[in-house]
């Protein structure tokens, strides 16, 4: 039975972070165990050109104290050791000055001060050295070896990392490579993102299309537009070569920790009584949170009580929009920004607000109205093709070009108290993150499988020129 290495390098070095990506790929590997019938799901990362077997996604709670007690000790024990060297650099510029080189009493003297100095480093050096050779943090990944079957599904951000020389030893060794996309907004709105990561992603993006055996978008939306920009790169007869697919992502939000509490800041505006229109992403243009002030501003002006709250980190490219955030006059009686709210809150938010509003020029997928609709929340959204895959006739979509047609939704909304969309939220429903890593392995190993009797038939000189491995 092959083997599936999913690749989750970033999410292990960063167990902290909690955005779109890190969400998708910790629920994925989280889920493997339930999916070990499909094939031998195994996590991966990549480290010093190596491919290490992941044994523990994240530290423990205990691990985690150790690994920052360590870090603080090798801190005191770099910092001692520079205190000490310093007095012998001292040490070594006096002796060639008067009177050093010129008594040997004098120099003698200096040596013995210098000694003496140093050993009050020394010591609380040695025991520091020691503590740090007591800390027991079992390794969270383990060398490994692959075999000429294994598929190499690159689930994470693996533009981050530089491991193409170790991806391509293995595929020369018989591993089949496949990629999964999440968007190419680098590619296709570069105007969203940093400049250095447009020049990293396209850089990725040249060799994984060369490279990859296929690739699994979030969406069949985006599949087709990997589908289109492979083939531009590599022409019409190179990228029938590879496959194309997609999977869903799932909802539940997984660190959910029932011994936390919801701060009373939340809490007081969510239980306020109030219509309180959800806003959950990263503060970043491509989001249009902008649009949504506009919409929320003409509500306001003409006397509406609604709240607009924003949910999310602050990323890049914002300052503007920050500004007006906190200088706004109804900024904590209409308008709410909360920047680190965890799982517990961001349940809690989806459980007791009157809309989420996702306003984005474009998206990949779109996590956070699943995990609203799946928590019975309506959503109003762009109309962009990736919203309509994914919520259909669920959701009450707006124009991007006219903030005034949200404006009326919500009026409509708030009048009527039926939501304006043409099915109803009670016949809602969408897959587990179990399910989502089911569909990914069975995917994935359908496409694998495929290609590899497409490539035996060739061989075999029975290649029926119909077949493609695009679905």
């Amino acid at each position: 039975m092959s083997r599936v290495l999913i690749e989750c390098t970033y999410v292990f070095h960063h167990p902290e972070m909690n955005s779109g990506i890190q969400r998708v790929v910790r629920n994925i590997v989280n889920r493997l165990p339930a999916v070990q019938d499909e094939a031998v799901c195994v996590p991966v990362i990549f480290k010093h050109g190596k491919i290490l077997e992941v044994t523990q996604l994240a530290p423990s709670h205990s691990d985690a104290w150790r690994s920052r007690l360590q870090k603080k000790l090798e801190k005191v024990a770099q910092k001692l050791v520079q205190v000490r060297n310093r007095y012998w650099l001292l040490h070594s510029r006096l002796l060639p000055l008067w009177p050093w080189k010129a008594s040997h009493n004098v120099r003698r003297a200096t040596y013995v001060l210098c000694r003496l100095a140093s050993f009050s480093f020394t010591l609380p050096l040695y025991l520091t050295e020691k503590m740090l050779a007591n800390i027991d943090i079992q390794p969270r990944a383990l060398e490994m070896t692959c075999r000429d079957d294994d598929i190499l599904l690159l689930l994470d951000s693996s533009w981050h990392a530089d491991f193409f020389p170790v991806a391509e030893k293995l595929q020369r060794q018989g591993v089949s490579i496949v990629s999964v996309i999440y968007d190419l907004i680098p590619l296709t709105h570069p105007q969203f993102c940093d400049g250095p990561l447009v020049q990293v992603f396209d850089r990725w993006f040249e060799w994984i299309a060369n490279t990859a055996d296929g690739f699994i978008a979030i969406s069949s939306t985006i599949r087709d537009q990997v589908h289109s920009e492979v083939t531009r790169r590599l022409g019409s007869e190179r990228a029938s070569n590879r496959w194309f697919d997609f999977f869903h992502l799932g909802s539940e939000l997984d660190q959910v920790d029932a011994a936390k509490t919801v701060r009373p800041a939340v809490q007081k505006l969510f239980a306020s009584g109030l219509s309180v229109y959800l806003m959950v992403s990263t503060i970043e243009p491509r989001k249009n949170h902008a649009y949504l002030l506009d919409a929320f501003e003409r509500l306001w002006e003409d006397g509406s009580d609604v709240v607009l709250c924003f949910v999310g980190r602050i990323g890049w490219k914002n300052e503007r929009l920050i500004e007006r955030v906190k200088k706004h006059p109804q900024l904590k009686r209409r308008l709410y920004m909360f920047n680190d709210l965890d799982d517990v809150e961001l349940e809690y938010a989806y459980g007791h607000a009157k809309s989420l509003v996702f306003p984005s020029f474009v998206e990949g997928f779109g996590l956070p109205l699943v995990e609203a609709m799946q928590r019975g929340l309506p959503v109003m959204a762009s109309d962009i093709p990736v919203f309509r895959e994914i919520g259909g006739d669920f959701i009450s979509y707006f124009d991007l070009d006219q903030p005034e047609s949200l404006g009326r939704l919500i009026a409509q909304f708030e009048s009527s108290g039926m939501f304006p969309a043409s099915q109803k939220m009670q016949d809602w429903s969408w897959l587990g993150w179990e399910d989502s890593a089911r569909q990914l392995v069975q995917r994935v190993l359908q496409q694998v499988n495929r290609k590899k009797h497409v490539q035996q038939k060739h061989v075999a000189g029975g290649l029926d020129e119909t077949e493609n491995c695009t679905e």
